[in-house]
């Protein structure tokens, strides 16, 4: 397949990334992200258990230190109000009140969102390019580092009554997911949930390597999951029920702005039995002989309630 260049590759890359596209933006800087990445990404697949923080925390430190702009434009083209964007976590986590752990915050939006709400949080980041500094001091938020995976060293155990993560176990090193989940289940307290979003592989890659064209994730996404996949490690790791969350109006394709508009109050659901029928659909897409009618498969098959983005909650016993 023939790469994209010029003004395709940038139109590609602002669309990956939720760039605004009137911001400035060159080949040569997102041919310069890709080199980095693939390079970086090497290195995080290469650290042993001894040295993975530090190499870790070096890899993303590398990355924001010399792409400034992942910063700066990353996700700015989003129009939607924190309340919208993470209304559907909030409804998650339950009523007040409630202490949450984050792994992998980022610049802070959503727990920031998650304070704002009233809930006592507590954010995390392994590298020192993001977190506390994007956001303002609050009285219901405080900061701290943790290498992503072993948060039982780092936290007391029993301690908070919800872990959350979005977009984050896909940059773990594969051979730590399974002590990531160990981690966030020894954090909890009994009947705590951990909840978190992560791309589907069948709809992958979701990073860089997507702008490229590639059928598999070459860049920092180091592994992308299936629903079984994720459930086994769960179950794994001790938790006593794994449900997939159902996101009704996404489903229907009902736009935001109109549900809103309606004063559609629709909240998510969680089930076994969705996710298990998820686990179905998927097993299905995966006889496909290629990743591009996989993906294409996924896409069609939300027609059904197939999730291309999985929603998980994990409760510990």
């Amino acid at each position: 397949m023939k790469e994209p260049r010029g003004q395709e590759l940038i139109d590609r890359y602002k669309k990956n990334y939720n760039i605004p596209m009137d911001a400035e933006m060159t080949e040569e800087m997102i041919l310069r992200h890709w080199e980095l990445e693939k390079r970086l990404t090497k290195d995080l697949l290469e650290s042993n258990p001894e040295n993975r923080w530090e190499v870790f925390e070096r890899c993303y430190n590398t990355l924001y230190g010399e792409l400034e702009w992942l910063n700066q434009l990353i996700g700015a083209d989003s129009v939607s109000p924190p309340s919208q964007r993470y209304k559907n976590w909030a409804y998650l986590i339950g009523p007040l009140p409630k202490k949450i752990y984050e792994v992998g915050s980022g610049k802070g939006e959503m727990i920031t969102y998650l304070a704002n709400c009233g809930f006592e949080c507590r954010a995390t980041e392994i590298a020192h390019h993001r977190g506390q500094k994007y956001v303002a001091e609050h009285s219901n938020l405080s900061w701290g580092i943790s290498d992503g995976v072993h948060l039982e060293q780092f936290e007391a155990p029993n301690s908070y009554d919800v872990v959350i993560s979005d977009q984050v176990i896909e940059h773990l090193h594969p051979d730590d997911l399974y002590e990531h989940f160990k981690g966030a289940m020894s954090i909890l307290s009994t009947g705590g949930r951990y909840i978190f979003a992560t791309p589907h592989k069948y709809v992958g890659p979701s990073d860089i390597s997507r702008v490229f064209k590639c059928d598999k994730p070459m860049g920092m996404h180091l592994k992308e999951y299936t629903y079984e996949e994720i459930k086994g490690l769960l179950v794994q790791a001790g938790f006593k029920a794994v449900y997939a969350v159902l996101r009704i109006p996404t489903i229907l394709m009902i736009p935001t702005r109109i549900s809103n508009l309606l004063g559609l109050v629709i909240k998510p659901r969680v089930s076994r039995t969705y996710l298990a029928y998820l686990c179905v659909v998927e097993k299905l897409i995966s006889l496909l002989p290629c990743q591009t009618f996989r993906r294409k498969a996924a896409w069609i098959t939300r027609a059904i309630l197939f999730y291309p983005n999985i929603f998980i909650i994990a409760q510990k016993k």
